[in-house]
């Protein structure tokens, strides 16, 4: 599979800018917007060229077919999130309350808005190319960002976050904004998103009512939609499940879909991800895996097979070796596929 993760660059922005016309709405880390694409290659350009520990960075990562050049997928990482503006959540909670004189327990889910998830790291802006769809590529691009956490572990917080989004109609609206903030914000789910996507959610804080929000007054639609991903999104859950994620009640407060937790330490691919170094490039059969060099600015991440050898030495195939652009002697961080 000629296909290569690698750190993104300014002149990517054209092919990026094409797959964000693809997403549909409802993807904040991926706008269809020019300008908004070229600062935020620019910010994560700064992180990339910036020495030191945990700060206010995003890394943004391309899935490059090798062959043609051709980008066809992208992925991000914020090291720490709610650091420009506050990061707001919904919580789903209950609250239990009990007449005496009716002798009557009554229970109510309460959606309150909180910035619990502030200072965490997140993965998201996770998009592949529709004709990409098939033969492994969403996991590459997913699994990656955990190898990129493990090589550069002091540049991430303790908690790691997924969101992930949430169910959106035929007509590009959101059941959920619709039946929560869009009743005190005057604009639909596109215009806010879009707004969103480019100034940041500030706007939410400034004009969002701060009581908590009794789920049982909202329309049928928007209840059924709280904490659901998008169809789109269910193998994304499943993989982020697989990897030690869970859901525990947070929600995205434009479209309702799940945020997804877990302690960064724990996440299986971090966890089981480890340091070798390459002692022979002529592997012909071998354990499939998911194999990374570089720091920063040149990581780069493909399939490829390894057969471990010795303590901290492995060997690796000679395919992966030439994508990678790896020799006998480089170091190469990898875990099992």
């Amino acid at each position: 599979m000629p296909f290569r993760l690698r750190a993104a660059h300014a002149s990517d922005i054209d092919p990026l800018y094409e797959m964000a016309k693809l997403t549909g709405g409802g993807f904040t880390n991926l706008p269809a917007d020019r300008a908004a694409l070229g600062a935020k290659l620019a910010r994560a350009d700064a992180a990339f060229s910036r020495d030191g520990d945990l700060g206010d960075d995003q890394f943004v990562l391309v899935l490059e077919n090798t062959e043609t050049g051709q980008v066809r997928g992208t992925c991000q990482l914020m090291s720490q999130v709610g650091q420009r503006w506050p990061f707001y959540s919904y919580r789903l909670n209950t609250l239990t309350q009990y007449s005496q004189e009716l002798d009557r327990t009554v229970r109510a889910e309460l959606l309150s808005l909180v910035t619990d998830l502030e200072g965490s790291s997140e993965v998201g802006g996770l998009f592949l190319h529709p004709a990409e769809r098939a033969g492994g590529l969403g996991l590459l691009l997913a699994r990656s960002r955990y190898l990129f956490v493990a090589m550069h572990r002091t540049r991430f917080a303790p908690r790691i976050l997924a969101e992930l989004r949430g169910v959106i109609d035929d007509r590009g609206g959101s059941p959920f904004w619709d039946g929560v903030a869009g009743r005190f914000f005057g604009m639909n789910f596109q215009e806010a998103d879009y707004f969103n996507a480019i100034n940041g959610n500030q706007f939410i804080a400034d004009l969002m009512p701060k009581h908590p929000v009794y789920v049982e007054m909202l329309d049928a639609e928007a209840r059924k939609v709280i904490g659901v991903p998008h169809p789109t999104g269910r193998a994304a859950m499943r993989m982020l499940e697989a990897e030690g994620f869970a859901y525990e009640g947070y929600v995205d407060i434009f479209d309702g879909g799940p945020t997804m937790t877990a302690r960064t330490d724990q996440v299986k691919s971090v966890r089981e991800a480890a340091p070798t170094t390459v002692v022979a490039t002529d592997l012909d059969i071998g354990e499939k895996c998911l194999i990374a060099t570089g720091a920063l600015g040149s990581f780069v991440s493909a399939f490829g097979m390894r057969e471990i050898r010795g303590e901290g030495e492995v060997a690796i195939d000679e395919r992966t070796a030439r994508v990678l652009g790896v020799t006998v002697g480089d170091e190469v961080w990898s875990v099992g596929r």
